[in-house]
């Protein structure tokens, strides 16, 4: 298999595992850097939208990509060419990026509303509806807190704490970076499924073959049942890897119509 590697498969192999050590053991202010930031953060710089596809959050993060990368990567350079898979892995993670800071634009509009009709009518209930909606940032003690506000709902220190509480959440959320080439990545496999759909792919877990189209099939189904769930206890950015699907999907669509343009 790593006989058979490409050029511009082994070169994003090598940049991505490179930047990692650099940002993992030299330069940590890097991951903050290069990561990418909600666009009214602070953090928020525009060349993000190019850097946080070559940033990892740790090493198995990194492996995962990457491990699909090489799987699925060289084959599509020989096929469609090295120029064709660099554009394809750069436009699908760049376009990731671009549509999940849409998203994210969106999902920091609405929680922002809620917070302002929480301060227009303070009630502990819709309160605990906006706490539990953002759960994965909280100890134990806030939702000691909401009981609390619940009994005394019209306590001003509570009602204080309350917005005190919502303020933390929106800085919070308006401050999670997004890191990884998942969105890149993702493009890579709807380019494989489409371009090789009947090609036997042995899975490990659990040890079985399938089609190539089944399993991103499969994979498509599954981010599109995330997103809509939007777990809070979960810190995967499967709208980022929707993105690289139908990105990825309709750059190949566009290919497959015109194929002279193959090389």
């Amino acid at each position: 298999m790593f006989r058979n590697i490409t050029p511009v498969v082994q070169n994003l192999l090598l940049i991505n595992v490179v930047l990692f050590i650099v940002s993992a053991f030299i330069f940590p202010s890097l991951n903050q850097l290069f990561a990418l930031y909600y666009i009214d953060s602070r953090y928020f710089m525009p060349f993000q939208f190019l850097t946080y596809m070559f940033m990892h959050a740790d090493f198995w993060h990194l492996f995962s990509n990457m491990f699909g990368l090489l799987i699925f990567g060289p084959l599509l350079e020989q096929f469609l060419g090295p120029k064709k898979l660099l554009t394809l892995w750069m436009i699908c993670g760049v376009g990731s990026g671009v549509l999940y800071s849409g998203y994210n634009v969106y999902r920091m509009n609405n929680l922002e509303t809620k917070v302002e009709a929480f301060q227009a009518n303070p009630d502990p209930e819709y309160f605990n509806k906006i706490v539990t909606e953002n759960r994965g940032f909280f100890e134990r003690a806030v939702y000691d807190f909401v009981d609390d506000f619940s009994r005394n709902p019209q306590d001003p220190a509570k009602i204080d704490r309350a917005n005190q509480t919502l303020q933390a959440i929106l800085e919070i959320q308006s401050n999670i970076p997004m890191v990884g080439a998942s969105g890149a990545l993702f493009g890579i496999l709807i380019a494989f499924a489409m371009l090789f759909p009947n090609t036997q792919l042995f899975l490990l877990f659990p040890p079985m073959p399938v089609k190539a189209k089944y399993l991103v099939l499969f994979y498509g189904l599954y981010t599109i049942y995330n997103v809509l769930i939007n777990n809070p206890l979960d810190n995967v950015a499967h709208f980022a890897h929707l993105s690289g699907l139908i990105i990825g999907g309709a750059l190949v669509y566009k290919w497959k119509k015109d194929r002279n343009s193959f090389y």
